[in-house]
């Protein structure tokens, strides 16, 4: 599972996650105070799931139609350490009850809730 994490996830959640061996790119490390248009784009291309504490990604995806990443994981609550995001996070992936890909996640404390991305069909020119 391929991740970036957007410019508002602490860095220590970063790393917790990499030792946690997940792939995680870092827009605060590789490119800050690119536009989330930007860091959707990144991912869509990169077919990473984007962890974010920001809501706007719902509205690039399912109000102006911009292509969808592998998935989001929107972190609705404001964390008490650091690491409590990535905690929270590899918790949920643990538990083996959900899966990211081909969803924007809402994650909450004691609670999750899943959409599907919507899926744009494939421009072909002939």
């Amino acid at each position: 599972m391929q991740l970036l994490a957007n410019e508002n996830v602490p860095l220590a959640s970063i790393r917790r996650l990499r030792a946690a061996g997940y792939d995680v790119a870092s827009i605060i490390e590789d490119s800050p105070g690119v536009k989330d248009e930007s860091v959707l784009s990144q991912a869509h291309a990169e077919q990473r799931i984007i962890l974010t504490f920001d809501r706007d990604y719902g509205e690039l995806i399912y109000r102006r139609r911009l292509p969808a990443p592998a998935g989001v994981a929107y972190f609705r609550f404001a964390p008490t350490t650091p690491e409590e995001p990535a905690e929270r996070f590899i918790e949920l992936l643990e538990a083996g009850h959900i899966t990211l890909e081909g969803q924007f996640t809402v994650i909450g404390r004691g609670w999750v809730r899943q959409r599907p991305l919507p899926h744009k069909p494939l421009n072909r020119s002939n």
